[in-house]
């Protein structure tokens, strides 16, 4: 449940995020931007609660829809009940990545757009943002993955929820060490993913890429083909800790819903575990159903 007590001006308060440790700042909701109506103030009428601004690439068609579904699926007052996403898509013109020389465009592109995205996301006045996008793909190393999120940070006074925070607080969460890769990224992506694991403390004990040639390819792995990467990889390592799926367009929640009770292992897929680790950090504390093990265990 948010545990969050609005002040009575409105601007909000600060929180310890429960994973990160590290304050967090969330803006009041109850301000009406035309005053002049009435005197009280009211709040949003339908994320009344709280307002997550989500940045994705401008390629994407699957992360707001994934985390749209979780909403809808936990509508009770006690869970996401008032909760609302506002996404703003970072421009991405040639999302050509099969080469390292269009990576590198790609790189170029997204990171030159995330300041007018992040200054249009501002506009409808969210109260925690969330990077939709695997940083790893495009940022070799966690360090300089680190570096980019600071100077990305800077456009706002907000807090960030990303993926390198959001795994390695999910992977803590459950004890684990030895991890299984499935991405959507080519030879080279897939190299970087695992780097940033191995900088992380973990070990990679196998990794799959389904080798997209292009951004948009991503949303169109159909998911028998993500249940036989799981499969074979859970039956060629058998003692893998978890399962972790990089690329945010690429869904996982319905295959980690039907594939978690078989294997025995959680799979911390992208687009939950950094809802989960915004939700997490901003006070939503309950269970919730529809995203598979890590949303209702942690």
């Amino acid at each position: 449940m948010n545990n969050l007590e609005i002040g009575k001006d409105g601007e909000g308060q600060w929180l310890t995020g429960s994973l990160s440790k590290r304050p967090v700042f969330i803006p009041g909701v109850r301000v009406c931007p035309t005053s002049d109506l009435a005197p009280e103030t009211y709040p949003d009428v339908r994320s009344f609660r709280q307002r997550f601004g989500l940045l994705v690439p401008a390629t994407n068609t699957t992360m707001e829809h994934e985390l749209w579904s979780l909403i809808f699926a936990n509508p009770e007052p006690d869970r996401l009940a008032g909760v609302g996403l506002h996404t703003t898509p970072v421009l991405t013109p040639r999302p050509d990545v099969s080469s390292a020389a269009g990576v590198e465009q790609y790189r170029l592109q997204f990171l030159g757009g995330v300041e007018a995205a992040v200054k249009a996301a501002l506009l409808a006045a969210p109260q925690y943002l969330i990077m939709g996008m695997s940083l790893e793909h495009i940022v070799s190393g966690i360090a300089p993955i680190r570096q980019t999120m600071a100077q990305i940070e800077r456009y706002s006074a907000l807090s960030w929820a990303t993926w390198h925070d959001a795994v390695q607080a999910a992977l803590q969460c459950y004890g684990a060490k030895r991890i299984g890769l499935v991405t959507p990224f080519e030879k080279i992506g897939n190299e970087s993913a695992a780097r940033m694991f191995r900088e992380l403390g973990f070990d990679v004990v196998d990794s799959f890429g389904f080798a997209c040639g292009n951004t948009q390819h991503i949303a169109h792995i159909p998911d028998w083909a993500k249940d036989n990467a799981v499969m074979g990889m859970v039956a060629k390592s058998p003692h893998l800790d978890a399962i972790v799926q990089c690329g945010t367009n690429m869904s996982m929640i319905g295959v980690s819903q039907r594939i978690e009770p078989m294997i025995g292992i959680p799979i911390i897929g992208i687009n939950q575990a950094c809802f989960w680790y915004a939700l997490r950090e901003s006070g939503f504390n309950s269970p919730l159903r529809g995203g598979g093990r890590l949303l209702t265990e942690f």
